[in-house]
């Protein structure tokens, strides 16, 4: 009996010696993350925490204080990793290791880092979509945009920038929308001249496909936005070209109002004389081909037009 007790007690000492140096070795691996978390190494540190972590939840309740004090860490090693990433301009890595950092921290009740995440996210997907502009892949940068939007829907900035985007693809209705949002939040003016520049296009086209009533629809569409001296023009020789002479005079008046100095004003001023003429208001005929009188090309015909009218 007495070799039996000896023997059991031998085994109990024996365990707990193995015991004893299995928590110490936990502890160490611990250890090891963190030192290896503070010299930079992040995904060295994680496996080593990890590694502590699955060790220490087989210890029980001896190994708690190691569990606890690898849930604690655990989180924040990850979403430096991830902030690592985002740094190197490595979106796709990064966005992977933020939702892992975001389950670490609701798996292990970390508050703060869930927090931080949350204000993160918009700013990553932001630098993301700004890096995929840049380098003109504009339907990934819609996409980084349409992420932001999902969570801030009234941030202006990123709508006008999606629009740009959308402009750059060719879609002109989901640019227009989205130029629209960014009016509506903040970046008025800005949106404006993009929308304006988004209709003066379609203006310049309808003009040269011969769709005189669309181009002039169009080009008043553009300066409702940003008002734009080539809009004016555009919808004076459209309405010129419908022989909607009173019309074509007032857009191309505006047009000269605001580029008195364009390279081709003589030839608008030229114009305009000619169709007051047409109208017979001489005063106002001899006015515009005055005008035109220094014009390269037809100052010497409005001379000859301004002698003949007085």
């Amino acid at each position: 009996m007495k070799k039996l007790f000896v023997t059991i007690a031998a085994v109990i000492l024996g365990a707990s010696m193995a015991f004893a140096q299995d928590l110490a070795t936990v502890t160490e691996t611990y250890n090891n993350g963190i030192a290896a978390f503070q010299a930079g190494n992040q995904a060295d540190a994680l496996a080593q925490l990890q590694s502590a972590l699955s060790a220490a939840e087989a210890l029980g309740e001896s190994g708690a204080e190691i569990v606890t004090n690898c849930k604690t860490a655990i989180p924040g090693v990850q979403l430096s990793i991830a902030k690592g990433l985002t740094n190197k301009q490595q979106y796709d890595d990064a966005l992977a290791a933020f939702k892992k950092a975001q389950e670490f921290a609701v798996a292990y009740g970390d508050v703060d880092v869930a927090t931080e995440i949350v204000d993160l996210l918009p700013k990553v997907y932001t630098q993301m979509g700004n890096s995929l502009l840049k380098e003109k892949d504009y339907a990934g940068a819609v996409k980084a945009y349409d992420e932001v939007l999902a969570i801030n829907p009234a941030d202006g900035a990123i709508a006008l920038r999606k629009g740009q985007a959308l402009s750059a693809l060719g879609n002109k209705d989901e640019a227009i929308k989205a130029f629209e949002a960014a009016a509506a939040n903040g970046k008025e003016e800005a949106a404006g001249k993009q929308l304006s520049n988004i209709y003066l296009k379609e203006a310049a086209a309808l003009l040269k496909a011969k769709n005189y009533a669309g181009a002039v629809t169009n080009a008043l569409k553009a300066n409702e936005y940003s008002e734009n001296a080539k809009a004016y023009q555009i919808a004076g020789q459209a309405s010129q070209l419908q022989k909607k002479n009173n019309a074509a005079i007032e857009y191309f008046e505006k047009y000269i109002e605001l580029s008195p100095s364009a390279a081709n004003v003589g030839q608008i001023a030229f114009t305009v004389a000619a169709l007051y003429q047409q109208a017979g208001n001489k005063a106002k005929a001899v006015e515009f081909y005055q005008k035109a009188s220094s014009d390269a090309k037809l100052g010497a015909e409005a001379q000859k037009q301004i002698a003949a009218l007085k």
